[in-house]
């Protein structure tokens, strides 16, 4: 009966820590678009985002027009750490920035890819993500 319990209690402990990992406090999420010079979507790009700290690196692909999605594993302590968004040989730096207070709202940022330039835009972070949430599953 002891030996019951105490696997019950590790398997309520284990899906509550499961669960806290996919609450938005620990992700930070880099999307955009990808464009070529003349401003046409690129499809099927591969994107990367490397945590400069630990190096590690999440990927990411273009859909059909353009849009990319990368979901970093990050917590309050990385606030201002800073993160690399690859793109084939091009890349760019940017700084994690939210509020470590708030852990209901999504944290991220919208980095799109001009052509050669990355060119982040914080503040319609929000906007786009609702978007590509609220869009149909194609």
């Amino acid at each position: 009966m002891r030996a019951g319990a105490g696997l019950f209690a590790f398997l309520v402990l284990t899906a509550a820590l499961a669960g806290a990992e996919h609450a938005p406090e620990f992700r930070y999420v880099v999307l955009g678009y990808v464009t070529d010079t003349a401003g046409k979507p690129v499809a099927a790009a591969a994107i990367q985002v490397v945590r400069d700290k630990t190096g590690l690196a999440y990927a990411g692909t273009t859909d059909t027009t353009g849009f990319y999605v990368v979901v970093v594993r990050l917590a309050d302590e990385s606030l201002g750490e800073s993160l690399t968004v690859r793109l084939g040989e091009r890349a760019s730096s940017i700084t994690v920035r939210f509020d470590p207070a708030n852990h209901l709202e999504e944290r991220g940022t919208r980095v799109d890819v001009k052509g050669t330039r990355f060119v982040e835009t914080p503040t319609t972070f929000k906007s786009t993500l609702n978007r590509f949430l609220a869009a149909p599953v194609r």
